[in-house]
C-alpha cells in the first residue's frame, strides 16, 4: 500500500496545469505550489496533467520543470512527475553511464518490479534511447558481473503466486543452490538459471526449503565472500527478489546515516517507491533504526528538497 495522500476531491488537470503554468510565471518560480499539485498525484493523474500541459500551452512540463528547478529538488520532482515505466528507463539508462555507473541499480529495477512493468519500463528504453536495455548492459558491464546483469534484465518472468509453487522442483534446486554455493560456483550456470528464470513465488519457496534444510539462508552461506564484488551483486538480487521491503531500507539507511547523504540513492528511493509499497518499507526502517523514516529524513535534508520528500511519504500538511 502506497503511502501518498490523495485529496479527497481532485482538481482537473487543466486546473492543475493552469497553476503549475502561473507557479512559473510568478517572480521567482513558486515551488510550494508545485509540490502542493505534483506530490498529491498518483502517475495516472500526472500523465494526464503533462498532457493538457503541452496541448494548452504548447510547452513540455518536464522541459518547464528542468529550466525552473535545480539540485536535488528539480531531481526528486522530474522523477516522480515521469511515467513509471518512463522512470525506470531513465534510471536504467543512466546506471550504464560511465560518470552515473550504478549496476545495483539495474539490479534493483530488474528483481523488484512486476514482471509486465519491467517489460513496459524496457519498451521506454527502445523508445527514449533506440537501443535495447540488454545491448547496453552488455556493452557496460563484462566476466561474472556480465553473467549475471545481461540474464536478469533479459528475462520475463511468471509472476505466480504461492498457489502454484512446485515443491518438489523447489526442494531440487534448493539442494541444487548449495551445492554451488559450498564449491563456491557461485557463476554456475544453474544458479544463475535458477535465480533469472524462476518466479518469485517459486523463488521464494526454493529460498525457504535452503533455510530449513541447511540451517541459515543463502544469503548468510553467501556472507563469507561479501567483500567480492559479483557476490554482493548476486545477494542483492536475492534480497531484491525475495525481501525488497528490506532491501530499499538498507538502502535509506545508507543514504541517510552516511557521512553526508546520498541523494540519489535517497530521491530514487523515496520517488520510485512512493507509489508500490513505502508502508512496508517505513515499518521496516523503524523496526531496524528505532527513528520513523520521515523523522530521519527531515533532519537530513532541508528546504524544497525535504518538503517534496515528505510529501511523498505523506507527511507533509498540504
Amino acid at each position: 500500500m502506497a503511502s501518498l495522500k490523495i485529496p479527497a476531491t481532485i482538481p482537473l488537470p487543466e486546473e492543475d496545469s493552469e497553476q503549475l503554468y502561473k507557479a512559473f510565471k510568478e517572480w521567482g518560480t513558486n515551488e510550494g505550489m508545485i509540490i502542493s499539485i505534483l506530490a498529491h498525484r498518483n502517475a495516472a493523474q500526472r500523465s494526464f496533467i503533462r498532457a493538457v500541459y503541452a496541448a494548452n500551452y504548447n510547452k513540455d512540463l518536464l522541459k518547464e520543470l528542468d529550466r525552473e528547478l535545480s539540485g536535488d529538488f528539480e531531481r526528486a520532482v522530474m522523477l516522480w512527475t515521469l511515467d513509471p515505466t518512463e522512470r525506470d528507463a531513465y534510471l536504467a539508462n543512466e546506471s550504464t553511464k560511465m560518470f552515473t555507473k550504478n549496476i545495483w541499480v539495474l539490479v534493483e529495477i530488474a528483481c523488484t518490479r512486476p514482471s509486465l512493468e519491467f517489460f513496459k519500463a524496457k519498451q521506454a528504453y527502445h523508445a527514449r534511447y533506440k537501443t535495447s536495455l540488454e545491448e547496453d548492459v552488455a556493452y557496460h558491464t563484462s566476466g561474472d558481473v556480465q553473467k549475471l546483469l545481461v540474464p536478469l534484465v533479459s528475462t520475463f518472468r511468471y509472476d505466480g503466486n504461492a498457489d502454484e509453487v512446485n515443491v518438489k522442483l523447489a526442494r531440487s534446486e534448493a539442494k541444487t543452490l548449495h551445492k554451488k554455493i559450498t564449491e563456491k560456483a557461485y557463476t554456475d550456470e544453474d544458479l544463475i538459471r535458477i535465480l533469472t528464470t524462476r518466479s518469485k513465488a517459486q523463488i521464494n519457496a526454493t529460498l525457504n526449503h535452503f533455510k530449513d534444510k541447511f540451517g541459515s539462508s543463502i544469503n548468510k552461506f553467501l556472507k563469507e565472500d561479501s567483500n567480492d564484488d559479483y557476490v554482493q551483486l548476486l545477494k542483492t538480487a536475492i534480497k531484491c527478489l525475495t525481501y525488497p521491503e528490506k532491501y530499499f531500507e538498507k538502502v535509506l539507511r545508507r543514504a541517510i546515516n552516511k557521512m553526508g547523504t546520498d541523494e540519489w540513492a535517497l530521491t530514487r528511493v523515496v520517488t520510485t517507491r512512493a507509489e508500490v509499497d513505502m508502508e512496508r518499507i517505513k515499518e521496516e526502517y523503524l523496526r531496524r533504526n528505532s527513528v520513523p523514516l520521515d523523522r530521519a529524513i527531515a533532519q537530513d535534508t532541508s528546504g524544497d528538497y525535504k518538503d517534496m520528500l515528505l510529501a511523498l511519504l505523506g507527511h507533509d500538511h498540504a
